[in-house]
């Protein structure tokens, strides 16, 4: 689509295109652009490794001649070179780059020995799972060089799982450090793509450190390289000429918590940009007690600090360096809202660019003058219009439409939002929604769907898609949730009061909403539970165990039952490597409180879940049995994290949970026989 005159073009269409070489019918999942518009590169026959990884083939097709040609084959990640004239990949641990010209490819490392030792260009599960990336490497931005990481896994313990499947199971290898463990040794390599030659970038840190990102700046030949110490409260930017290997430390930032990187849950990558033609950066910290952002030059001096107030920005989405403008996602009108602004390098003439109140997000032109609006609340159904960069809109391409008239024929409860002060006088915000047919003279059930974890965010002004709150409202539940203290968007001291002590506050905030719905006319106190998975796992047992007789019910899918059976990265950035702080792990673990349970608990797991690994359950089912307590449970043994792996698994799953609740909220025992349905 041309964004001036709104008149689109059908560049691609797979109809009667089969796969190079054979009669199979063409299909992708994904592709990218060339910056000249003239290739694209399709990512397909995807097969799933972890959360983000996967091996895949990937094929070019040219716009001009119409031809569809194979540019890597078996490649756990390719792109394309900034220039489109190559693909970069990697595979087995080694590094390759194609040449559209030449149609053959190069190697470009050799070294990789396998996933339990030397490996290249990808991360290993922890760096994976806990710093937000799959692609461990980047095209330099004038497509000369290729910067990519190398991972030495042998002195990381090895992890192994089993499905029980066959007569002699197979067990499952991953390299993850738990808490306290040695890590993987990591370092930054550089490589010459037309020579081969490779540089490697030694930061100035000794023992136990991190490198989570890597940046080119828009001085050729630099590579902005960040590590953070084992505890993750000491960042410092690194510049790197690539070449001579000369390098300094530009910025340093330390806390007394932790400092942000990225953020997983409101899908912030980066917290550091590099503008192109331009010889300032922008960093994203939280000093202030808000997370704003700081413009910085490239000697490493500040300028300016760009936002500014009692707010947090949540992420930058685009930089303009010709009219010094910065893009950004915010949450100045609350916590429920993520809205869209743009404001001077200086910080002056901030504008509001999003008029509908509610959950929007930004994906912005490379040049800033355009960007698509996603966004809704809790009465509008996703919208995605195009927009130009003072906020008009340009064309909606998206109004589902036809949500609007479902709804109109079927049953649907929307959330209404609450407002309450906790016993000790912090504000928290939350929802309800209540049953379909609600009769305010009745007095129902209250079924609480928690996760809770730090920097994450459970409750926005959103439109509602979750079916298994649909269907428990359908049912005659109220279903709540709450933003907890440990949330992000409601600045630091909110957010990082959690440090050193997970699950306390916590589960406080969840009793404390309890406490606040039971005064509700039409909510009986008597029938509560609480429910959740993974970290909403862990919420559901933890507060179960040390607020006893609150929730009546608890149901915990995949749940953390003792933060040093966890994996570092994520552990020690909220609870602090162990030998630092022994007592406040010993209090976040159930198993120190197993004796307290008096509600009724439903655990679920799997036996081949690399996240949360089952011995998390299989050790508070040991402490809840030595203490005389009795807990129901269900394993799935093939399910990956959260238990269901298909979709039968997954209706059974929330067959058994709504079964549970109707048993013990309820006392519904004339329950259908699920095995006869």
């Amino acid at each position: 689509m041309d964004c001036k005159t709104i008149q689109d073009e059908l560049i691609f269409n797979s109809k009667g295109i089969t796969f190079p070489g054979s009669t199979k019918p063409f299909d992708y999942e994904s592709f990218q652009w060339s910056h000249d518009s003239k290739h694209l590169v399709f990512k397909t026959n995807t097969r799933h490794i972890f959360r983000r990884s996967a091996i895949s083939d990937y094929f070019d097709y040219n716009v001009d001649t119409k031809q569809l040609k194979q540019a890597a084959k078996d490649a756990r990640t390719a792109e394309l070179s900034p220039d489109g004239t190559k693909v970069g990949m990697e595979r087995n641990g080694n590094m390759f780059a194609y040449d559209f010209a030449s149609g053959k490819e190069q190697q470009l490392t050799s070294d990789s020995t396998s996933e339990n030792g030397i490996f290249n260009g990808h991360y290993d599960w922890v760096y994976e799972e806990e710093f937000g990336q799959a692609q461990a490497w980047n095209w330099s931005k004038d497509s000369k060089y290729i910067a990519f990481w190398q991972f030495d896994e042998r002195r990381v313990p090895d992890f192994q799982m089993t499905n029980f499947e066959g007569l002699h199971p197979e067990q499952v290898h991953i390299s993850i450090p738990q808490v306290g463990d040695p890590n993987p040794t990591v370092k930054i390599g550089v490589v010459d793509v037309a020579s081969g030659k490779k540089v490697w970038l030694t930061p100035d840190e000794t023992g136990d450190f991190y490198i989570p990102r890597i940046y080119w700046t828009s001085t050729p030949d630099v590579l902005a390289l960040m590590t953070l110490n084992r505890a993750q409260n000491h960042m410092k930017l690194y510049f790197f000429n690539v070449k001579t290997g000369e390098h300094h430390v530009v910025l340093e930032e330390q806390n007394t918590t932790w400092v942000a990187i990225f953020n997983f849950y409101t899908n912030v990558n980066d917290m550091v940009y590099f503008p192109e033609k331009s010889k300032e950066f922008f960093w994203v910290s939280d000093r202030s007690g808000f997370y704003h952002i700081y413009r910085y030059s490239y000697d490493g001096k500040l300028i300016n600090q760009v936002t500014k107030g009692d707010w947090d920005m949540i992420k930058v989405t685009g930089i303009d360096p010709e009219t010094k403008k910065i893009y950004y996602l915010s949450a100045e009108d609350g916590g429920l809202e993520q809205q869209f602004y743009t404001i001077k390098f200086d910080g002056s003439d901030k504008t509001k660019l999003s008029a509908v109140a509610g959950y929007h997000d930004i994906n912005m032109s490379p040049n800033t003058k355009y960007y698509l609006d996603t966004y809704n609340n809790v009465s509008t159904p996703q919208h995605v219009g195009l927009c130009d960069d003072h906020g008009k809109t340009l064309k909606m391409l998206e109004d589902n439409h036809g949500v609007n008239e479902y709804l109109q024929t079927h049953a649907y409860s929307a959330p209404e939002f609450f407002k309450f002060k906790t016993s000790d006088g912090v504000s928290l915000d939350g929802y309800i929604i209540k049953p379909y047919n609600f009769d305010p003279n009745k007095k129902y059930p209250v079924v609480m769907t928690v996760y809770g974890g730090p920097e994450s965010h459970d409750v926005f002004n959103s439109f509602s898609t979750d079916i298994w709150q649909q269907w428990l409202a359908q049912n005659g539940y109220i279903v709540a949730n709450v933003n907890n203290r440990g949330i992000a968007n409601y600045g630091s001291t909110f957010m990082k009061v959690v440090y050193k002590q997970l699950g306390k506050w916590e589960s406080n905030d969840f009793v404390e909403t309890a406490s606040y719905l039971a005064k509700m006319p039409f909510v009986d106190a008597s029938k509560m539970a609480i429910m959740g998975t993974s970290y909403g796992g862990y919420s559901t047992t933890y507060t179960l165990l040390t607020h006893p007789g609150v929730f009546k019910v608890g149901i915990a899918n995949s749940p953390v039952t003792d933060w040093r059976l966890y994996d570092d990265i994520y552990t020690e950035r909220y609870m602090a490597p162990l030998a630092d702080n022994e007592n406040g792990y010993k209090n976040s673990a159930d198993m120190t409180f197993a004796g307290s349970l008096k509600d009724h608990l439903l655990l679920i797991h799997s036996m081949s879940d690399d996240n949360v690994h089952p011995a998390n359950t299989m050790q508070l089912l040991t402490a809840l049995t030595n203490a005389g307590k009795d807990v129901d449970l269900r394993i799935y043994p093939p399910g990956a994290h959260g238990a269901a792996y298909n979709w039968e698994s997954y209706i059974l799953i929330s067959d058994v949970s709504f079964q549970y609740l109707e048993r013990y909220l309820k006392g519904n025992n004339d329950l259908p026989n699920l095995n006869a349905k």
